[in-house]
């Protein structure tokens, strides 16, 4: 008959296989699984476009009043609606739409060059929450670009109406590759602000119809992007683009807002955002924001990430080598591929 008594062995194992377990599973967890966006031909048609809706959570009105250094909040800036044709006028901006748990969704973007491609980039800058849920969550899927989205910002019973060729004149780009900054996978969160001095992250998208042109070649034009830009203190004006989704827009017209730039703190530990007088609202996150680099050009320094419950300012990250790191490694991907 055997001892009710158990070995000390016993126990050591037992504690030492409970650990293992423990830390194995925790490292499961922190492991980020794979970007997976396989194409669903026919998945994006004019109609699913319209139905998507913005997922963006307003930040309170008083944000960063009493967190590290913040400028007054800026007057509302009326957004002004784009001229069209767009393609002719802002071809660089475009609508992103994707999945989640909760429906299609629309998030906004812009094309910007490839360092290792000259004139033949595939790359588009967006903010990181419209591809990736934050802390706790995964990536979105079925990530679509559409640049120059709604051509000719018809209305009404007119976009209705409207064919692919209008909706999508440059046609519909999936995305094949997609990367955000460390610090939003750790910290982003739907509302509050958290992550958002890291929100951004870029695309890689191939062409539609198993086409061989780039998105640059595609459109005819392609962003610079503007690393460790001025601080908002020493730049003079911005400019933001997007297709504002949430009421009283519609998600259906691109607008845009230029106001100088005063500086948010959401966390007195992480760096200041920009901050301009806006009144776009949900949808217009990922738009770009673009200055005036010192060669002349217009060049994208942040993208939308925040706003207010009033929709009275739009606040987006200064991007600095966090973000050139994150945009350096999408190239780098996709360096020795044509498209």
């Amino acid at each position: 008959m055997r001892s009710s008594r158990q070995s000390p062995w016993l126990f050591a194992g037992l504690t030492v296989l409970v650990m293992l377990l423990v830390a194995n599973c925790t490292h499961a967890q922190r492991q980020l699984p794979a970007f997976s966006n396989p194409v669903i031909p026919g998945l994006w048609t004019p109609d699913r476009m319209a139905e998507a809706e913005s997922i963006d959570s307003p930040v309170p009105n008083d944000l960063g009043e009493d967190a590290g250094v913040s400028d007054p909040e800026p007057d509302a800036v009326p957004a002004a609606a784009e001229k069209t044709p767009y393609r002719d006028n802002a071809a660089v901006i475009g609508k992103l739409f994707f999945d989640t748990p909760e429906g299609p969704s629309v998030c906004s973007g812009s094309a910007v060059e490839d360092p290792a491609r000259p004139g033949a980039s595939s790359l588009v800058w967006t903010a990181g929450h419209c591809v990736h849920a934050g802390a706790k969550g995964t990536w979105f899927r079925n990530i679509v670009f559409v640049p120059s989205y709604n051509n000719e910002g018809l209305e009404g019973a007119a976009r209705g109406n409207a064919g692919q060729g209008q909706v999508a004149p440059f046609g519909t780009w999936w995305a094949d590759y997609a990367e955000t900054s460390p610090q939003w996978i750790e910290q982003g969160g739907p509302s509050g602000g958290d992550g958002a001095a890291f929100d951004f992250a870029v695309l890689h998208v191939r062409p539609p119809d198993s086409g061989t042109a780039s998105l640059q070649e595609a459109i005819g034009q392609a962003a610079p992007v503007w690393f460790d830009a001025p601080s908002a203190t020493r730049i003079p004006a911005i400019k933001a683009w997007g297709y504002p989704a949430s009421s009283p827009f519609d998600g259906e017209r691109m607008f845009s807002c230029q106001d100088r730039p005063g500086r948010l703190s959401v966390d007195a530990d992480q760096p200041t955002l920009y901050r301009i007088g806006c009144t776009m609202t949900g949808g217009s996150s990922g738009g770009g924001w673009f200055a005036t680099s010192p060669d002349g050009a217009l060049a994208l320094v942040s993208n939308t990430s925040i706003g207010p419950a009033d929709n009275t300012w739009l606040a987006g990250p200064r991007l600095g080598a966090g973000a050139k790191k994150v945009y350096s490694s999408v190239s780098d991907r996709f360096s020795s591929s044509r498209k």
